[in-house]
């Protein structure tokens, strides 16, 4: 019997290419743990970029075939998926300086949430979009993979938070001066309804609603995250613009609706991203189709508008969201829709663009390392 080594293996592994980074799984230090027993059966474990790679079967299988042709003699193959999730190199939109004056506070400054490895800002260019649904999906959809998820409520004139999640009476509790996050489904949680009365019209300044915001980012304690979700408040004025230059944000995810109208908004949310060098991660099309009876869609706010519009300006099409009356009753009742409904059209969707985003999250930190 032919003596297999651990260096043939390893040669037939650097043929095989991660589909998304298009670089091979050994030069991305992917590969570890490479053994060979007496019989020739060979293990080892591929360590993805994110829990929630919607390739990892392809990628498992693609290794199984490249070590089985290279390596004569092999008599098993034993494959562990792992991941871990890669940092962002902290776009932010005063990186450069451009909007930084002296004296003001930088979120870079004293380091804040170097435990997090990668801030996703979820906005939309204007209100009812289904932005905040989208939002607390893709943290519970995140969180079911594996991965450690938080999630910020930044809408301070209408936090949704506290009632989507089922707290509405809930308070965090304060330790060493900093907060300690709310946990529910797996996804650590803040809101400014956690520290003011829901019933109460929040009437914020824009210096005090920045202040807050900032509170949240410093004076949190997150602790290790892979994800860190960013609920914005709807649309594109200060508090925005302020909040995407305070965030060393990874990327952002734009929610519309189909209709002409509301991809009027988007174009300014492209353009208040793109203003400040954060990547846009993509666009997810919320309110889509209703799916009758017969299985036949609806098209009820147009037809592929956001898709269109994403292949226009240059934007990754994350996802098609249907309309499906149960999301704003779970919403309502305080269970995220994706817990309740795994094999519905929407629950799928939802979960497929949450795989989505989390897969361009890692081609952005991997093009912004290459740059590097």
């Amino acid at each position: 019997m032919s003596i297999i080594t651990e260096a043939q293996i390893i040669a037939a592994l650097s043929t095989v290419n991660d589909p998304d980074l298009n670089r091979d799984l050994v030069t991305l230090n992917m590969i570890s743990d490479v053994r060979i027993d007496s019989g020739n059966r060979v293990s080892f474990t591929v360590t993805l970029t994110t829990p929630a790679c919607p390739l990892k079967e392809q990628i498992k299988q693609s290794c199984i075939a490249a070590v089985n042709a290279q390596v004569p003699g092999v008599s098993a193959i034993e494959v562990t998926m792992s991941s871990k999730v890669t940092s962002s190199c902290g776009h932010h939109g005063h990186q450069h300086g451009e909007h930084h004056h002296e004296g003001e506070h930088t979120c870079c400054s004293e380091k804040p949430l170097k435990n997090v490895k990668n801030i996703i800002a979820v906005a939309s260019g204007k209100g009812g979009v289904g932005k905040s649904t989208f939002a607390v999906n893709l943290a519970v959809s995140l969180a079911g993979t594996g991965a450690k998820v938080g999630l910020i409520d930044a809408d301070l004139y209408g936090p949704s938070i506290p009632t989507m999640f089922g707290l509405l009476d809930a308070k965090p509790e304060v330790v060493n001066k900093n907060l300690v996050p709310l946990e529910k489904y797996g996804v650590k949680l803040m809101s400014i309804g956690f520290l003011v009365d829901t019933d109460t019209a929040v009437v914020w300044r824009g210096p005090m609603a920045s202040s807050a915001i900032k509170q949240f980012i410093n004076e949190v304690d997150w602790n290790e995250l892979d994800y860190l979700i960013f609920d914005m408040p709807p649309g594109t004025g200060d508090i925005q613009i302020t909040l995407v230059q305070t965030l060393p944000l990874t990327g952002a995810v734009i929610v519309t609706t189909p209709q002409d109208v509301a991809l009027a908004d988007v174009s300014k949310a492209v353009s208040m991203f793109r203003k400040v060098n954060v990547p846009i991660l993509g666009l997810v099309e919320n309110m889509s189709y209703y799916e009758l009876p017969d299985g036949t869609k609806d098209y009820i706010f147009g037809h592929h508008g956001g898709e269109n519009f994403a292949r226009t300006h240059g934007l990754e099409f994350l996802g098609s969201i249907p309309i499906d009356r149960e999301v704003r009753e779970d919403g309502d009742n305080g269970t995220p829709y994706v817990l309740g409904h795994s094999g519905s059209a929407t629950s799928i969707a939802v979960n497929r663009a949450a795989m989505e985003v989390a897969r361009r999250v890692s081609i952005t930190n991997a093009e912004c390392a290459a740059a590097k």
